[in-house]
This record gives structure tokens, sequence and C-alpha cells, in this order.
């Protein structure tokens, strides 16, 4: 009780207030103690195997109470004595012992009852009261308690969404906008697709005149639930929503799920943002957790617990190899936590069935999400793993697939390569180049096959050998080489377009933005000054210019002293005066005609795009190296003989 008095004095009546004011004395009426009695020892609660006897008033009647009892808001309790069991009557004056406890004090009877307060351990250190979300958590968490609810659980193989989910990173981290794309974020997709397709889970329970009545959602307001860290360490939990996501793509639903999450780090998420959750995914397995039952709020039919992807415990410590050997790959704990109010057991069932199929990649699932996010490729698909025994027939077949693979990236890999910019046609795998069509499948990427010395290596993954060659032949350039009837030639380009490219450094991507502008402005400039004026414009393939840059750069590193170039009527203005340097005003006075002689008739006034210039290019370390730009004959199938004339004197 003394405790109690420290730490609440308010949850306490008046008079127990005035009897630990007087230090253990018992007021009288006008409040001062009684004179020349010394104080009673603060009084103390008794550990949980004390008990004491105690008797109240002149006709003792005893009773044992324990810890738990004397800890409970009974008006009848009374201070504990310091040690042991102690049995008293009456106050100190009537027995003259100062080590006795008083009676407790008589409480006026209009005193109300103290509230009733939990048992506060000895070992607690204070008494925190929770305000803000904490408040609101405590209080959500407490009305889920009256929600009748089950779980449905059910785990999928993981690792179509893994190969999937690598490509479309791969493909963001290729852009100036970046991004990654998260386990959750795919997997939120894919329950966002099967609450569509299943519209009795996103409902929730109620009441109307006291009969119960099921709410039908228009539209899913997805809540995400997120683990925060607090000022001063502890966690907290906030559980925004996005808003109508079933009127999004993927792109939308993922721009506005980042968006969301920055907003909670920034703390500038407002109340609007939690308002009218229909249905909400939570993810514990970003710490490991592998399956969650988690709490199902008020208003809400269903929520979703994602536990961690990974492989079963007692194949952790496996080799990777071995894994790999088997076809054992990782997996991932969903629970469908519902309202049994409104939901049953086998619709709970059905929708995790539905997120199972997609996760698979059923119903085009990975082909949209390709779509939305501008990845210019197939998604990998489904298969059964197939693998014969190392030394057999079908072993030895399925190895000798991988070398005709290999070469027919090196044939045909130009034709999927990402060319199309306006996509104008939908991406597809070409039949030669699907590894499909070879007998392999995604159980095959972490195996090990004979590579021929595919990027200087002898062996190498199929996930490797993939990545080698599509980085090669299918990215936004192409090659087509094999025709070539050389060999050493074939096999001088094979090592430089197989070969890693190392990463451009910053002043590297700024110089060719420099070179990218510069080529624009000429272009831009001519169009406005020189209206409708013939320039054959290097517009649409304003990349040439930077590309001339770092050829001429790397001539200039290898010691090379002259450069000639011969070019057609295309670009060529473009490139006397970007990479040859040759003087702007002469350029521009030829466009108003004074190159022209007096008596040219109908000349027609191309004479500028047949001339050469002469200039000299310096590299960013101050190298530099000559450029000569030939002129240029009306018949273009002379220019190479002649310019490998100019080059050999």
């Amino acid at each position: 009780m003394y405790e109690r008095y420290q730490v609440a004095p308010g949850s306490l009546s008046e008079a127990w207030r005035r009897y630990f004011e007087g230090n253990g004395e018992i007021p009288t009426g006008d409040g001062a103690g009684s004179a020349g009695e010394p104080a009673a020892p603060p009084p103390a609660l008794p550990t949980a195997a004390a008990s004491r006897t105690v008797a109240s008033g002149p006709a003792a009647s005893t009773a044992t109470v324990t810890a738990h009892d004397a800890v409970q808001p009974d008006a009848a309790a009374v201070p504990a004595a310091p040690t042991g069991t102690t049995e008293y009557r009456g106050a100190p004056e009537a027995t003259g012992r100062t080590d006795v406890i008083p009676d407790p004090p008589t409480e006026s009877p209009e005193a109300p009852d103290p509230q009733p307060q939990p048992a506060r351990p000895d070992h607690a250190e204070g008494i925190e009261i929770l305000k803000g979300a904490a408040a609101t958590i405590a209080e959500r968490m407490g009305a889920s308690r009256e929600i009748p609810t089950a779980t449905s659980v059910r785990t999928f193989p993981a690792k179509l969404l893994e190969v999937n989910r690598t490509i479309i990173n791969n493909q963001l981290a290729r852009r100036a906008e970046g991004g990654k794309v998260s386990f959750t974020h795919l997997i939120g997709w894919a329950v966002v697709r099967a609450l569509c397709e299943q519209p009795s889970m996103n409902a929730a329970y109620t009441e109307v005149d006291g009969k119960p009545a099921r709410v039908a959602f228009e539209h899913i307001n997805l809540g995400l639930a997120m683990d925060l860290p607090k000022k001063g360490g502890g966690r907290t939990l906030l559980v925004p929503n996005l808003k109508q996501v079933d009127d999004m793509d993927f792109k939308h639903y993922w721009q506005a799920y980042e968006e969301v999450v920055a907003r909670v780090r920034a703390g500038s998420i407002t109340p609007d943002d939690f308002a009218g959750t229909t249905a909400t995914l939570t993810n514990p397995g970003t710490v490991g957790t592998v399956q969650s039952v988690p709490r199902l709020m008020p208003d809400q039919g269903v929520i979703v617990g994602v536990g961690r992807i990974g492989f079963p415990p007692e194949y952790e410590g496996s080799d990777p190899e071995a894994l790999a050997r088997v076809g054992l790959g990782r997996t991932l704990t969903m629970t469908s936590t519902y309202d049994h109010r409104i939901i049953q057991g086998a619709e709970s069932g059905m929708f995790l069935a539905r997120v199972h199929e997609l996760l698979l990649g059923e119903d085009d699932f990975y082909d949209e999400i390709f779509r939305a996010m501008d990845v210019p490729y197939v998604p990998v698909r489904w298969a059964v793993d197939s693998n014969p025994a190392p030394g057999s027939q079908a072993w030895a077949e399925k190895q000798a697939r991988i070398f005709q693979l290999i070469n027919m990236y090196r044939v045909r890999g130009h034709l999927i390569a990402d060319l199309d910019p306006l996509r104008q046609q939908p991406p597809k795998i070409h039949d030669e180049l699907d590894p499909i069509a070879y007998g392999l499948s995604l159980w095959d990427l972490d195996r090990e096959f004979a590579t021929g010395g595919l990027a200087g290596r002898a062996r190498m993954t199929l996930g490797e050998i993939l990545g080698v060659l599509r980085n090669a032949y299918c990215r936004t350039s192409g090659i087509e080489y094999m025709h070539i009837q050389e060999p050493d030639q074939k096999l001088w380009i094979q090592e430089h377009a197989e070969r890693p490219v190392p990463p451009i450094s910053t002043a590297e991507k700024r110089r060719l933005l420099a070179k990218l502008i510069e080529a624009e402005s000429f272009e831009r400039f001519l169009h406005t000054k020189f209206l409708g004026a013939k320039r054959f414009s290097l517009e649409g393939a304003e990349s040439l210019i930077p590309l001339l840059d770092v050829l001429l750069n790397a001539a200039a590193d290898s010691g090379v002293e002259d450069v000639v170039l011969g070019l057609a009527h295309r670009g060529r203005l473009n490139v006397l005066a970007n990479t040859a340097q040759k003087d702007l005003a002469a350029i521009f006075h030829e466009f108003v005609g004074h190159e022209e002689p007096d008596d040219a008739g109908n000349f027609s006034g191309d004479v500028k795009y047949h001339l050469g210039a002469r200039g000299i290019h310096v590299t960013p370390d101050g190298r530099k190296v000559g450029v000569e730009v030939a002129a240029n004959p009306s018949h273009l199938e002379a220019v190479d003989p002649v310019l490998e004339g100019i080059t050999r004197a």
C-alpha cells in the first residue's frame, strides 16, 4: 500500500493518504499527529512467500493474507508489518509499544473505494503511462480480443519469386531512377490480386440494430504493418494503408507503397493514412520469424502474415552445391487470420491457394508485373525439375545442350536485345534462346556446367552463363558477327563482348552527359535558326558523339597519333562541330549559301555535307590526338577505299 502511495497517491483514499503523510501517525480531527509518539516505520509490501495473521478491532477475528491479497485495493486491507508476522490489537497508545502497527484508519462512509490497480512487482523500477500511438495500439489490441478468429497456414516454394525479382531489380539498377522491388512488394501484390478475385475476404463484421451483419467493401485499402524504432529505445507499430489499391497496376502500387514508407520514416504520416483499412499485410519474416498468427483488428476481415524465406532449419548448414543438385529451394510460409463470423475456413484456404498459384506465375502474374515495370524481357516460368545422374547418357546430352545454348546466343542474341524504346511490340523470347527449349529450367540456374571457356571460365552455373550472354548480346545493343569467316576475328569479338564491363565513374558519366547535351543543342539550334534547311540531322542518334569521344580517348591512351573518319551525310555536321572541332561560325556561314558559286543555278546546296575538316581531340587527362573527317563524295561506296588510302598515306 505504501508503494502505491509513493507511485500514485491519488489511487488511495483520503484517509490512507493522511496516514502516510503523517509518517504513520493517525491524524486527529485537526490534522495533527499524536504529540510525543514516535513515527512508525513505513509499511512494506510482503514478499510472495510471506503471510500474516490480522486482527481487526477489539473482537479480533483472524485471517491469513497472502502477498497477492495484500496488494488488492480492499478498504479493509492494512499495511504489512516490517518483518515476519505480527499480531496486534488496537493502537500503539493502548499497548505502549512502538513496534506495533496501528489499526488502519477509519475511512469516512462517503469516501469512494479506490479503483482497482494491477499488482506491481517488487523489482519494478517505475510505471510508464502509455500515450499516443502506444496507447492506441494497446486499446486496439484489447479490442481485437473480442473477435473470434481462426488461422489458415500454407507453405509455398519461393524459387520462382526469387528469380523473377532478381530480373526486375537488375533492370531497375540500369536506370537512372533506380529503385528496388522487395519480396513484400510482390507478395503483397499477389494478396491484392487474390482479394480482387475473392471479394468475400475483403469484408468486415458489424451489427445493425443489434443483429449481426456483414460489410462488403467496394475497394481494397491494404494496411501495411510497419515496425519502427522509437526515440530513446523500444519499438512501435504503425499500420497505414494504400487506398484503392485494386484500381492500380503493379508500378503504381509499388510507387504508392514506397511513398507511404518514406512518409512514415520522415514522420509526415497523417491520420487519414490509417483510416479505412479493409485488410492488412504484415511481414515478420524480415526479422526471421517463420510463421506468425497476428491480431485481427476490428472493422477488417483478414490479416495476412508473411514468414521468412529460407531453407528448412535442417538444411541451413548444407553445401549449396548439394542443395542445387537435389533441387532443394527456399520456402515461404504465409498465414491468413480471419474473422470467423463472416469468413469460413474453406474461403481462407482457397484464398491462400490462389496466392500460391499467382506466385508460381499462373494467369500471367509475372508477365503483368514485367509490363508494368517496363522490363523488356519475359519472366522465368515454373517447371518441374529433371536432373539426370552425373555420368549418365542423359547427363551428357544435357551438357551438350548447354554448348548449343551458348552458341545460339552468339548467333541470335540480338533478336531479344532491348532495341525498342517505344515498346511498340511486347517482349518475347526467341525459341532458340529459351532455356526451356533445351530441357533446362529454373532449378538448373544454381547447377554448374562446362562452358568451353566462356568469359575465360571453364565452369559456371547456368545462372552465371545466362548473365554473361545476356549482358553481352541482349541489352541495349545487338551484335551480329558469327557470319564472319575468319575464326581469329570472331574470337576477338567474343572475348571483348563477353568480358565483364567495368562500372562507369561519376566523372565519366558527367562527360558523357556533356557530350550528349552538345550534340542535341547543336541540332536544336540548326532547326531553330535554319528552319526547313536540309541538314541531315543526327536527332535520335546523338549517342554517336559520346561514342566517338570514348573511342578517341581510348585511341589516345593507346598511343595513336591520328584518327581518320569516313562519314555519310547523316550526322556529318554534328561530328564536324563536336568531334573534329570545326569552327561553328564556318558551319553556320555555309548554311546561308555563301559556299555556292554565283553561277550555281539550281545547285542543291548540300556541298557542306561533302566537306571534311581536321582538328585536335583532347582527352580528359590532357592527351591529344589528331582527328580528320574525310571529304565525302556523293557515291558512298567509294568512302572505304578512299579512307584506307588516306590512312596509309
